[in-house]
């Protein structure tokens, strides 16, 4: 595992943006995968973004794509997702979540393919 530590949530209008951040607590060696998966009261855990080891290759789903952009320097720096033109369905709870394995495609939609996560970061959209 890799310790998380996700920051940039808040209380934002919709329409507005948020920059969430992802950064290890401490230096490691390994290289992960990271995603940011969000959950809304009474709902699962959902993804909503990934990024490969190198920093190359993002994934979204369908609802964030155009608003949302993750991104990462190098396997070891901080994570990002910027958050622009925000929604009331957007708000929820996210979690930044690592993992070292890639063991088939689309891994990175099962928030269960995870092996460590962040305490999370609530992010609340007015109208």
């Amino acid at each position: 595992q890799v310790q998380l530590v996700e920051s940039g949530g808040g209380l934002v209008q919709a329409g507005g943006s948020l920059r969430l951040s992802c950064t290890p607590s401490e230096r490691t060696f390994g290289s992960y995968y990271i995603g940011w998966l969000r959950q809304s009261p009474g709902k699962e855990r959902e993804f909503v973004a990934a990024v490969n080891r190198s920093g190359g290759t993002t994934y979204y789903t369908d609802s964030v794509k155009g608003r949302f952009i993750i991104s990462r320097v190098n396997a070891e720096s901080t994570v990002y997702l910027q958050m622009n033109s925000l929604q009331l369905e957007d708000m929820a709870v996210y979690y930044c979540a690592a993992s070292r394995r890639s063991p088939f495609s689309a891994f990175y939609l099962d928030p269960r393919q995870y092996e460590s996560w962040g305490q999370g970061t609530q992010v609340t959209v007015s109208s």
